[in-house]
């Protein structure tokens, strides 16, 4: 007797040939299919996520049409991974796939796992706080939290140490200065940015000292417009880097100030993750937006790097 490859059922008959294969009805559910091997679906899946195989690929493999590939992952459950509640670090960002499509991660700098992710539209303050708050109502010890910086997020977390990500730090500068100034205090400015991950807080902070004092009278500069009268600062943009630097210093070595804690000064292990993600998903271009949530599941449920 053989068993349906729809519902299972073990009530079925034969039903002819087709191209020499023997054809079966399933009297449960009305359906026809071809007999042969199985296929698993676990083991399919398998081959799909992690072999990056793609539904063409699969259905010339095992024979059959790329919808039968594709009914056959629908299948697939994304089994529920369990965390228990300790002591973490938590590392949060977001990344994108178009303009309203976003991925929210709070992953554990310690163990690597990943805690808690949300699919957004935008990335939100009140949707960061909101992660930290379920993390803590799961019985989670937020030890610290290294983040991007986004322009408000630091005040929400006042009793837990928070680090600037230093490589959003310095992306900043870049975006100010742009990569390859030409201004000779733009030059050393990124120079001495350079520094920042390779040094401690006193050498940094005295050698922004050192530049600005260098340089105070070149960032005062104005310029008059003619048709107003009225005038503004010449070199907005480096000003504004200047300022960057300035205003986030109390974050940027918070983990130099907690060394015991052993905080990471940047958010790279998730943002390798996120690349390792897209990668993958680039083979199977095309998903809807079900099936890519559940692409995206399945990888942050077994991903621990």
């Amino acid at each position: 007797m053989k068993k349906c490859k729809f519902c299972d059922s073990l009530n079925t008959h034969k039903y002819g040939t087709r191209l020499n294969k023997q054809r079966y009805k399933c009297l449960n559910c009305n359906k026809i299919f071809n007999g042969g091997k199985q296929i698993s679906v676990d083991f399919l899946w398998d081959e799909y996520a992690r072999g990056k195989q793609t539904y063409i690929q699969l259905a010339v493999k095992y024979g059959c049409s790329k919808r039968t590939i594709q009914r056959k992952l629908d299948l697939y459950q994304v089994k529920q991974a369990e965390i228990i509640p300790k002591k973490v670090i938590v590392l949060m960002d977001t990344t994108y796939w178009g303009k309203s499509f976003g991925l929210m991660l709070f992953k554990d700098a310690y163990s690597k796992e990943n805690l808690l992710w949300y699919y957004v539209k935008s990335e939100t303050n009140t949707l960061y706080i909101k992660g930290i708050k379920e993390l803590k109502s799961k019985g989670f010890v937020i030890v610290a939290i290294v983040c991007d910086g986004r322009k408000g997020l630091f005040g929400a977390f006042k009793d837990t140490p928070v680090q600037l990500c230093q490589f959003h730090q310095v992306a900043t500068i870049r975006r100010y200065i742009t990569k390859k100034p030409k201004m000779p205090a733009s030059i050393d400015l990124k120079l001495h940015v350079a520094m920042l991950k390779n040094t401690d807080k006193e050498s940094f902070e005295g050698g922004l000292k050192m530049w600005f004092v260098k340089w105070e009278s070149f960032l005062n500069e104005r310029t008059i417009n003619i048709e107003t009268g009225k005038s503004y600062f010449t070199h907005k943009r480096l000003r504004s880097a200047y300022r960057s630097l300035n205003t986030n210093m109390t974050w940027l070595f918070t983990w130099y100030d907690y060394y015991e804690l052993n905080i990471p000064n940047t958010t790279n292990m998730i943002d390798g993750h996120f690349s390792d993600l897209k990668n993958k998903l680039r083979n199977h271009n095309g998903l809807t937006k079900e099936r890519k949530i559940k692409f995206i599941n399945e990888f942050l449920r077994a991903k621990k790097i």
